[in-house]
C-alpha cells in the first residue's frame, strides 16, 4: 500500500447457513464468497486488492467442486482487479469458508459507519430484494415454471441469491463525492442502516415511496403472496451499498435517495418502527 493505509474485512460462509450445495454449484459459492468480502472493502471507499481463504472441507468432497470454487473466486476477483493471495485448508464436517479481504484507500481516509449527521440524506445503489426473493422461492420448492414471465423472474432472482452483483465501483465513487458514512447491505437494509444510526448517534427516516420494485422481484412477490417491499427493506445477500451524503450533493442517477438522517435513534419507515429489520445470526429474522 503506497501510503501504508489499508482496509481489511473478514467474513464466514457456512454450509447450510449461507449456502446449500444442492442449490448452488461450487463456482457460484466461490463467486458469492468473494463478492460479499470485496463489497465490504468497496463500502469503505477502497479498491479491493487481495483475498485470503481459510477453507474447511469434508474428506469426501469432490475435487472438481473445489476447483469450481477456486474458479468462482478467481473470476469475481478479476472484476475488481484483485487476486486470491493465499490461505489455509483443513478437514471439517461441513464446508466452511473464512475469507479475509484487503483494500487500498488510494490516499483517502476510510469511510466508516460513524459519520452521519442530522440533515444528511441516505441513498442506495445496487440491487435490493432480489436475493431474498430467490431464497424464498428456493425455500418454497419453486425453481421453474411453465409460465414464461414467471420462469424468467425465477431465473433472475434465484440467480441473484446464488451469485450477487455488488456495485463495486460505487464505493470509491461515494467516497469521492463526500459520503459521510457507508456500508454494504448484507443482512437487510433497515438493520444495516441501523448500524450507521447507532455508530453515528442519530436516527434515520426511510421513505417507502422512494423504492421502485424491480420487475422480477414484483413477479416473485405476486406468485408467493409476499409484499416485495418487505424483501427490499429486510432481505440480505444482494450487497447493495447504502451511503449517507451531505444535503445538496448532486448524486449520479444510479444512486437513489431513500431517506434522511434525523435527531434521535434507530430507523423508522414512514414514521414508524418496521415490523422486521433483517437477519441476526443468533436470533434469526428480526
Amino acid at each position: 500500500m503506497p501510503d501504508a493505509r489499508v482496509v481489511v474485512t473478514t467474513d464466514l460462509l457456512l454450509e447450510g447457513r449461507h449456502f446449500r450445495r444442492d442449490w448452488s454449484s461450487g463456482y457460484e459459492v466461490g463467486r458469492k464468497a468473494a463478492a460479499q468480502n470485496l463489497s465490504d472493502v468497496a463500502a469503505m471507499g477502497a479498491r479491493p486488492t487481495a483475498l485470503f481463504l481459510g477453507l474447511g472441507l469434508p474428506a469426501d468432497t469432490d475435487v472438481a467442486w473445489v476447483e469450481d470454487l477456486a474458479d468462482g473466486m478467481r473470476d469475481e476477483c478479476h472484476i475488481v482487479g484483485a487476486s486470491v493471495a493465499g490461505g489455509d485448508i483443513a478437514q471439517c464436517d461441513l464446508v466452511v469458508l473464512g475469507v479475509t479481504a484487503l483494500g487500498d484507500l488510494g490516499g483517502r481516509a476510510a469511510i466508516t459507519r460513524a459519520g452521519a449527521r442530522p440533515g444528511d440524506v441516505v441513498a442506495v445503489t445496487g440491487r435490493l430484494g432480489w436475493a431474498a426473493a430467490g431464497l424464498a422461492l428456493l425455500e418454497a420448492g419453486h425453481r421453474e415454471s411453465s409460465e414464461p414471465d414467471l420462469a424468467r423472474a425465477m431465473d433472475e432472482v434465484i440467480g441473484a441469491h446464488r451469485r450477487p452483483a455488488p456495485p463495486y465501483s460505487c464505493g470509491p465513487e461515494a467516497a469521492a463525492l463526500g459520503a459521510t458514512a457507508m456500508l454494504d447491505v448484507s443482512d437487510g437494509l433497515i438493520q444495516d442502516i441501523g448500524h450507521i444510526a447507532a455508530a453515528s448517534g442519530v436516527g434515520v427516516e426511510i421513505d417507502p415511496a422512494a423504492f421502485e420494485v424491480p420487475g422480477p422481484v414484483g413477479v416473485a412477490g405476486r406468485f408467493l403472496g409476499v409484499d416485495p417491499l418487505d424483501w427490499m427493506l429486510t432481505g440480505g445477500d444482494d450487497h447493495a451499498l447504502a451511503a449517507v451524503f451531505p444535503v445538496g450533493i448532486g448524486l449520479p442517477a444510479h444512486w437513489t435517495v431513500i431517506g434522511e438522517v434525523i435527531e434521535g435513534a434507530g430507523v423508522q419507515v414512514d414514521g414508524r418502527v418496521y415490523d422486521r429489520s433483517g437477519w441476526n445470526h443468533f436470533q434469526g429474522k428480526l
